[in-house]
């Protein structure tokens, strides 16, 4: 039963001074069977009051407003947390009676929120290669951890070419992204063959034995398997979810999950800057301090970073691969 100790700081910093900022914050981790929060201290710049409820997906979120002029807010959220090991699903068990009940869900509260797919420029493509998978007398097990593994192979794990905003439409034509895009490529193929498919928003413990998403934010899939209830897929590192990865929230996207979130009155221009540091049993987690280990500026209408916000990540990448193409061909 591991025990993983868990510093995550947000900092938005400002271009001048914001007003009546008001935020929604998924930090609170899931608590159930397989996961005990033994403490949890949340900091926040003002010190305001956090509301809490539970989201329609079973999520704790708070909300909060920090009135006062600022130009910088810190939300620090420090966690201690016990996981247990599942028991994976048995493979070979009437498979043709597993699809029949997965056909039945498809009309069932909650889970046709999980099986709308995303429709985008490049989903024949997806559905041929969906098809292509399948073997006959492939359970659902099966077939999902073939999923899995086909987005672990075929798309390359770079940072920076892709936002939180990224369609799938561009992260299918780079073939590329992070864990948030792998997830959202998984949730979708196991969505086209009735498979339930959630994603998941978290950290992936400890952060020192070489696998991506250590240290920081993490995102992974969840899909409903008959007679066992909702497994954990990571295509990111090409396994099943278990102990050591902590979990925050489930919804049908990162939208759903986003741990925070917010709007506020005043300069247009922010920055957002987000670490996380991962201990375990007796080793504390290493100091952020001011350093932080992951930078991302903000997207959307108010980002005042130098960059054409008319552009998405995926058009500026393709106009840094014309104009190299350009002048390599100048060169010949």
């Amino acid at each position: 039963m591991p025990e993983f100790k868990i510093q995550h700081i947000t900092r938005y910093s400002y271009d001048g001074a914001v007003r009546d900022s008001a935020n929604q914050v998924i930090l609170f981790p899931i608590v159930d069977v397989h996961q005990t929060v033994l403490k949890h201290d949340l900091h926040i710049t003002g010190n305001p009051i956090v509301d809490t409820h539970v989201d329609y997906y079973g999520n704790e979120v708070g909300s909060f407003t920090y009135s006062v002029p600022h130009n910088q807010m810190v939300i620090n959220s420090q966690l201690v947390v016990n996981t247990m090991p599942r028991q994976l699903p048995m493979d070979d068990i009437f498979p043709a009676q597993q699809w029949e009940t997965l056909t039945q869900l498809q009309y069932t509260v909650p889970y046709i929120d999980f099986l709308k797919r995303e429709y985008f420029d490049g989903i024949d493509e997806l559905k041929a290669v969906v098809s292509g998978q399948k073997n006959e007398g492939d359970t659902p097990y099966q077939l999902a951890l073939r999923f899995c593994q086909y987005v672990y192979k075929n798309f390359e794990y770079i940072k920076g070419v892709t936002t939180v905003e990224s369609k799938l439409e561009e992260i299918w034509k780079l073939k590329a992204g992070v864990c948030q895009d792998f997830a959202h490529m998984l949730t979708e193929m196991l969505r086209l063959v009735n498979i339930p498919a959630r994603y998941v928003s978290g950290y992936i413990c400890p952060n020192h034995s070489g696998m991506r998403g250590e240290g920081a934010t993490h995102a992974w899939a969840e899909a409903y398997i008959p007679n066992y209830g909702w497994l954990g897929l990571d295509p990111t590192n090409n396994c099943i979810a278990n102990e050591t990865h902590v979990r925050l929230a489930v919804g049908r996207n990162f939208l759903d999950c986003s741990p925070v979130k917010g709007v506020y009155k005043g300069s247009s221009g922010h920055h957002l800057e987000v670490a996380v540091s991962v201990g375990y049993q007796d080793h504390e987690p290493e100091p952020i301090a001011d350093k932080f280990a992951e930078r991302v500026t903000a997207p959307g209408p108010f980002t005042n970073n130098g960059n054409d916000g008319s552009k998405n990540s995926y058009q500026r990448y393709m106009e840094m691969i014309q104009q190299q193409q350009q002048q390599q061909q100048q060169q010949q």
